[in-house]
């Protein structure tokens, strides 16, 4: 059956609406700044993490190796996840504000809170079963990309 000319253009426009919407809800720098609530790092994870580490943090293989996080017994460590999502490590980039408090043009930053989260979230999920909790307090007295320690970075994007 053929659709006439101006319902296929309802169509087109409608499918356009709905990818590209669903497209923004996917870029990493469309997470909502977060408070400690529940949900939180499961939010980031799935809106930054799952993307390369997969839904089951089995990693992957491919285009670049993506590390399994599932019963990943170096998770045990709360400041090797943290530090690693501030700074990157391997070829996976940084997520944490710079030092300075700038945000980088086109990529995705997490507040102190927002990675606090997310480490308590991999560590407590996917087979992990670390009990301790990081706070953003913790994670603000760690190195931050280009510098020092930042006390108290909140910035987020």
């Amino acid at each position: 059956m053929l659709l006439n000319r101006p319902a296929a253009l309802c169509v087109a426009a409608l499918v356009f609406t709905l990818g590209t919407t669903l497209a923004a809800a996917d870029h990493p720098s469309s997470v909502a700044p977060s408070s400690a609530v529940a949900g939180a790092g499961a939010e980031v994870y799935g809106q930054i993490c799952q993307g390369c580490h997969m839904p089951g943090a089995q990693g992957a293989i491919g285009a670049g190796h993506y590390p399994k996080l599932a019963g990943d017994p170096a998770l045990a460590s709360w400041e090797y996840v943290a530090t690693t999502v501030l700074g990157g490590r391997n070829g996976m980039p940084s997520f944490g504000v710079r030092a300075n408090g700038e945000e980088v043009f086109g990529a995705a930053t997490l507040s102190d809170q927002q990675i606090a989260d997310v480490v308590n979230y991999v560590r407590s999920h996917f087979g992990n079963t670390y009990k301790d909790q990081v706070t953003a307090s913790q994670v603000a007295g760690l190195p931050h990309p280009g510098g020092a320690a930042s006390p108290g970075s909140t910035v987020t994007h």
